[in-house]
């Protein structure tokens, strides 16, 4: 399996942290967080991935080119932010007709990917994607969802004030060709999946729940939380 490794954002709300560095590149116990990803994701199911850039592109084009996973990664530039659903259009003929990952590789994660691999191939049928989610402690700053006995978002909140329970939206999916049919058929080239895509696709997306870790790093008390929670490997 393939996968798109988002990593362009600004991080502004990590400043000034991220005034000389990318978020996806801010450390965790030394460790940048692309690191946890290349590793994570190569040692456990995904075959090749290709990483977006733009803010800081050349550190992360550096990194990139040290990483000793450099000979199964790809990077590609945006000159303008393209939303996450964008970037998923402008690179469709890399992914070609299968189902790929997209991973907001801003974020701190650890779950095992071939067991998030098995439940997309054994979703619902009639299912598009599958949606990674798990429980947080800040529910209003997350998307939250609401499913159904089948494990299918029937409701999704996004960052509301009072959302209906903590579970959330990990941000990292598997999706089949009909979702980037779908993006495609917008007609624009700025797309963003939790705002354009999924409210759609509401009753046929999977969830896998990620009971080992998941935290937005985005603001400096996230990252103190994460930095003393995340086990250093």
């Amino acid at each position: 399996m393939k996968a798109l490794l988002l990593a362009a954002g600004l991080g502004t709300r990590l400043r000034p942290i991220t005034d000389k560095i990318p978020k996806c590149l801010v450390p965790v116990h030394g460790r940048p967080l692309l690191s946890y990803w290349f590793d994570m994701l190569f040692t456990d199911g995904v075959g090749r991935a290709l990483v977006n850039t733009h803010y800081h592109a050349e550190a992360v084009n550096a990194f990139v080119a040290g990483s000793p996973w450099r000979d199964r990664l790809e990077t590609v530039y945006e000159e303008q932010l393209l939303g996450t659903g964008g970037t998923v259009l402008r690179n469709r003929k890399w992914f070609g007709r299968e189902a790929f990952m997209v991973v907001h590789a801003d974020n701190l994660s650890r779950f095992p990917v071939h067991e998030f691999i098995a439940a997309h191939r054994n979703r619902p049928v009639g299912a598009a994607m599958t949606m990674m989610i798990f429980d947080t402690d800040a529910p209003q700053t997350c998307g939250i969802v609401e499913l159904d006995a089948q494990g299918l978002v029937q409701r999704f909140h996004e960052k509301v004030a009072n959302p209906p329970g903590t579970r959330a939206n990990g941000a990292v999916y598997i999706v089949e060709p009909e979702i980037v049919d779908f993006i495609a058929g917008l007609g624009r080239e700025f797309v963003d999946l939790s705002t354009d895509v999924i409210p759609h696709f509401l009753g046929r997306i999977a969830s896998y729940h990620n009971t080992g870790y998941h935290r937005d790093i985005g603001t400096v008390e996230s990252l103190r939380k994460a930095e003393a929670e995340f086990p250093p490997v």
